[in-house]
């Protein structure tokens, strides 16, 4: 099954409404741990602040990923600011391999 990268940048000053839907992301997420190759928190440069998410992926496409992050209630809150979405190919590190 293919990766994708899945990056996604919060609206500026919107700490409180990631905090607010946090743990409903969180239990969204576990809900496809199964597919998550790899996934967390994108800081600021000091490390203080979450800024946004990023995961590593797997869906047979990209339209299946497009559905699966609008059912992020990050996404349904409207904390994100821009997504992107990558085909991504996994070589080096611990994580699964492709190619």
């Amino acid at each position: 099954m293919p990766l994708f990268l899945f990056n996604a940048r919060d609206k500026a000053n919107s700490t409180e409404l990631r905090l607010a839907n946090r743990q409903a992301h969180l239990e969204w997420a576990g809900e496809y741990s199964h597919r998550i190759a790899m996934a967390g928190p994108v800081l600021s440069d000091d490390g203080e602040a979450m800024i946004g998410s990023t995961f590593v992926i797997e869906f047979d496409t990209r339209d299946e990923v497009e559905a699966w992050a609008a059912e992020d209630p990050y996404a349904k809150a409207g904390l994100f600011d821009r997504t992107e979405i990558i085909p991504f190919l996994w070589l080096v590190g611990d994580g699964p391999k492709n190619g």
